[in-house]
C-alpha cells in the first residue's frame, strides 16, 4: 500500500511540475498533489 501511494504521489508530482510554468501554478499544483495524497490515505 505504501509503495503504491509513493508511486502515485511521485507520478502526480512529476506531471504537475512538468505542466506548470508560473510560481502561482506551482503552488496550485503542489496543493492538488497534497489533496490527492490525502484522499488516497482515507
Amino acid at each position: 500500500m505504501r509503495h503504491n501511494l509513493a508511486l502515485l504521489i511521485g507520478g502526480l508530482l512529476i506531471v504537475t511540475l512538468a505542466a506548470c510554468n508560473t510560481v502561482q501554478g506551482v503552488g496550485r499544483d503542489i496543493e492538488s498533489v497534497g489533496r490527492a495524497g490525502k484522499d488516497v490515505m482515507h
